[in-house]
């Protein structure tokens, strides 16, 4: 058990806490520099649309979990990046320009998008994202001379310094790993600066905000921008790893999916981003599991159990019905959500939080330690 004694400002800032953090994150780091070379393809698979999915979470984190900004839209804005890599690919354009080129310009949409939200709040800037979500898909499917329409457009493989990287191979995670580290430490830097203590003031209480004179609509754009952006570059590696795009994947489940990161993960930090993106990756596998594997399973503990062959047929095709039904995958997302929102609401990071301060605290803990006391001020009840 450490306990850390703060004696100046500086301390608040830190990047890393302790010398604890470096030596558990230089260790993680490590772990995940050799898995190319011990894990199966499929499982470095997933591990890139962890990193995919972790990078859109932070960008997430920063709007809605900082800032107080909801938002349901962010598949939009991951389909401008990917789009922008795909049509700038057939005009030879370096990877590095289109990469950077997808980033600027879906900021720049996130900045036109934020304006308008100026004047929402709660479920109706919810509305709006999802209204601008529906416009980006409708937009992507007609305009045709530039996204080939409801055909879709291949993309080619990250060609970087001549040499043309597989969605498949090492480099490939290691570019993906690289961009979440840089848009980790990118952010942490962001929210020890006056923005990012601007962000946390706004969301904890915008009239507070104003009293002490930050510009709240001018920090709302500037995180819609930034947020934009970071999914922006996502997208380009989200592109590169499907090989094809189309404008019935970037739909509003995909939006939910983003959200379900940082609600399962933990909203208020960015480990939960992680922690969310690894077990929203994991649901795919799980439910074809499920459908493969689960209904032999399940018939041979029933013939175990003394069912007959028929009887055990008869439970093995109706698990498997089940197991195949169109709308599963939703309900699945949906009891998930209940269960976070009534059970977890800090999420899994949250958890592990409460787990560590239980041994550090033994036997004196008390479970009202994260309580959220309900007391305002006259002030804030105009929010």
């Amino acid at each position: 058990m450490r306990f850390l004694f703060k004696t100046d400002y500086e301390d608040d800032i830190r990047l890393f806490p302790h010398s604890g953090y470096v030596a558990s994150y230089g260790l993680l780091l490590a772990v995940l520099l050799i898995a190319p070379y011990v894990l199966s393809s499929y499982l470095m698979s997933q591990l890139v649309f962890v990193c995919i999915y972790a990078t859109v979470g932070v960008a997430l984190m920063i709007l809605t979990g900082f800032t107080g900004q909801a938002s349901l839209g962010h598949a939009a804005f991951l389909a401008i990046g990917a789009y922008t890599a795909a049509y700038l690919q057939k005009y030879n354009v370096p990877f590095p320009v289109y990469f950077l080129a997808a980033g600027v310009l879906t900021g720049c949409i996130g900045a036109l998008v934020g304006f308008p939200a100026l004047r929402l709040q709660g479920i109706y800037l919810v509305i709006a994202t999802i209204s601008f979500a529906f416009i980006v898909e409708e937009i992507l499917a007609r305009w045709e001379s530039v996204t080939n329409g409801n055909e879709g457009l291949r993309v080619k493989a990250v060609s970087l310094l001549g040499v043309t990287v597989s969605r498949d191979s090492p480099t490939f995670y290691f570019l993906c790993l690289a961009v979440l580290v840089l848009t980790i430490v990118g952010t942490l830097n962001l929210l020890r600066s006056p923005t990012g203590r601007a962000f946390v003031a706004i969301r904890d209480s915008e009239t507070a905000a104003r009293s002490m004179g930050v510009n709240v609509a001018l920090y709302k754009v500037k995180s819609f921008a930034i947020s934009a952006a970071i999914t922006g570059f996502a997208g380009v590696l989200f592109a590169h790893k499907l090989s094809f795009i189309s404008p019935e994947m970037f739909t509003l489940q995909l939006s939910i999916e983003f959200i379900m990161v940082i609600l399962i993960g933990g909203t208020f930090s960015l480990h939960g981003a992680v922690l969310g993106a690894i077990f929203i990756v994991m649901i795919d596998p799980f439910l074809t599991y499920l459908k493969d594997d689960m209904p032999g399973i399940i018939a041979g503990i029933a013939a175990t159990f003394g069912a007959g062959t028929a009887t055990a047929a008869n439970i093995q095709s109706k698990v498997a019905a089940f197991a195949s039904l169109n709308g599963l995958k939703g309900a699945i997302y949906g009891i998930i959500i209940m269960l976070f929102v009534l059970f977890e609401p800090l999420g899994i990071y949250g958890r592990w939080l409460k787990i560590k301060l239980f041994f550090q605290l033994f036997p004196l803990y008390k479970r009202a330690t994260f309580k959220r006391q309900k007391i305002y001020v006259k002030s804030e009840r105009n929010r």
